[in-house]
């Protein structure tokens, strides 16, 4: 997935930016949303719009961390 569509998704998800979307609502393998968001993480320019959080539900391990849900910045549109 591209971050535009990364995005795309978590607006269907979460219903607007700032909200919590579970990762597991990604529709992804596990495998897949580890990596994925794990690289986003590790981009200094992506990052800083991502906030990951452990909240329920499945856990993922994203870069390290046991994560279950982010929100996104509205301001992540001025990096797609």
């Amino acid at each position: 997935m591209t971050l535009s569509q990364i995005v795309e998704k978590y607006l269907a998800i979460a219903g607007g930016f700032a909200f919590l979307a579970p990762l597991a609502d990604f529709g992804m393998e596990r495998a897949e949303v580890e990596r994925i968001f794990s690289a986003l993480d590790e981009d200094y320019h992506i990052s800083r719009y991502f906030h990951f959080s452990q909240v329920s539900g499945p856990a993922y391990m994203i870069d390290g961390f046991e994560q279950t849900h982010i929100s996104i910045d509205e301001e992540i549109q001025s990096v797609l």
